[in-house]
């Protein structure tokens, strides 16, 4: 009986292609694996092919393009994520390897693990591969010279699609937000940032290591402009209040803690 073939999940960073990784190259020089990337609708490009393209790796005789529609209507993307899977699963039962390429790193917020859960609905014993990348809030601190965090700092890694609501709660207990897919709501953004005194302390950076990066220090400039989807907000918080070490991490303090016993009036200029 023939064996049949493995699904690769192959991260190929943001977009620089000198970040792709040792065992992804080696899988993509293969000619017998078939390639498979995703793109958004039928009339656009894969940015992940773009990626492995620019890198001077050419596709074998055998690749296609998915389909993972840019919707929030559920039962169309199931229908997609399902109609995807059963396409890989009829190259893996004939025996080939299938290689997926993912922009990024494919356990991170990538169409791959919705391609990867419904192979397994289909397919229990299907052999799966994860082949680890460079995440784009690694590779934009990297350009920015950033650190993602130092000491027992913590990070929050948030779609901004959460809500203004939600960011702000999270600058009471992050050091540093990573806010991915900031594009609707990057005017709001900037007016929280500002509210709270943490412009100085915020970069934006758009395509991360491709050749149309964009990298703005003045985060307030992009107000009322457009942004590519690929783009993300680093916010560092220095000034929020920590509580003290408890086995070299920082202790939470309780809501009781934190209160004085007997809150300050406001100044006239705060009413």
């Amino acid at each position: 009986m023939q064996a049949k073939g493995t699904l690769y999940g192959v991260s190929l960073g943001p977009g620089d292609p000198g970040l792709i990784t040792r065992r992804g190259w080696a899988l993509l020089e293969r000619r017998d694996a078939v390639w498979t990337y995703p793109v958004r609708s039928l009339r656009k490009d894969s940015y992940a092919l773009d990626i492995a393209l620019r890198a001077g790796l050419q596709p074998p005789a055998q690749h296609q393009s998915l389909l993972f529609p840019m919707t929030h209507d559920a039962e169309k993307l199931a229908r997609h994520w399902r109609k995807a899977a059963e396409t890989v699963r009829a190259l893996l039962d004939g025996g080939q390897d299938v290689l997926f390429l993912v922009e990024g790193d494919a356990s991170t917020y990538a169409s791959f693990g919705y391609l990867a859960r419904v192979l397994r609905e289909l397919e229990p014993e299907a052999r799966i591969e994860i082949v680890a990348g460079v995440n784009s809030f690694n590779a934009a601190c990297a350009q920015l010279q950033m650190p993602l965090s130092e000491q027992d700092d913590t990070i929050a890694i948030v779609p901004a699609a959460y809500g203004i609501a939600a960011v702000e709660r999270m600058l009471e207990d992050f050091d540093t937000l990573v806010l991915m897919k900031v594009k609707p709501l990057l005017d709001d953004l900037i007016d929280l940032l500002a509210r709270r005194g943490l412009l100085a302390h915020s970069r934006f950076i758009e395509k991360a290591g491709s050749p149309v990066e964009r990298i703005v220090h003045e985060v307030a400039s992009l107000r009322g402009t457009k942004v590519n989807y690929l783009s993300l907000l680093l916010v560092r918080n220095p000034g929020r209040v920590r509580g003290e070490l408890q086995r070299g991490c920082r202790k939470k303090e309780s809501q009781a803690d934190a209160e004085p016993e007997e809150a300050p009036q406001p100044d006239e200029s705060e009413t």
